[in-house]
């Protein structure tokens, strides 16, 4: 489970929009259990509560309302908004910390199988599934220099 002292007010402000930064509602139901896109118009509404009344914060608002689409270049605006609130309101970044902290239990894993097929005595094949972070795939050598022996 994530830690809610790590949640950035990027990765929560990303939280919030995620609906309206899906194709479709139905990509966003693969990913999120009912009760997590619940949550996430929770924390929506807590946001724009807490941020209203700022002209940029009110244009992308209402730009959002209209389109039932947001870009990042938004979300990362109304981030930064965000993070000065949450600085100077502790209680209210906990509470918001908290409601993405459920959203992200609510996040569906990935069950969907892989099958490869090898042909070959000598044939290397790899199967990943990354979701954030890094993949490191395929042989990796390390080379690193002896230190000097001890005179």
């Amino acid at each position: 489970m994530v830690d809610p002292a790590t949640l950035t007010a990027s990765a929560i402000a990303s939280l919030a929009f995620q609906k309206f930064m899906e194709t479709s509602a139905g990509k966003l139901a693969e990913k999120f259990s009912e009760m997590a896109i619940a949550r996430m118009d929770d924390l929506l509404k807590r946001i724009w509560a807490k941020l209203r009344g700022r002209p940029r914060v009110e244009e992308i608002k209402a730009a959002v309302e209209k389109t039932r689409n947001i870009t990042a270049e938004q979300v990362n605006q109304i981030a930064a908004y965000l993070q000065v609130a949450m600085d100077d309101d502790p209680q209210f970044a906990n509470e918001i910390r908290l409601l993405a902290q459920e959203i992200n239990a609510g996040k569906l894993l990935d069950q969907s199988h892989m099958t490869q097929n090898i042909i070959g005595d000598h044939a290397k094949g790899w199967q990943t599934k990354v979701e954030g972070g890094t993949a490191y795939i395929g042989d990796i050598t390390i080379h690193q220099s002896q230190p000097p022996a001890n005179s």
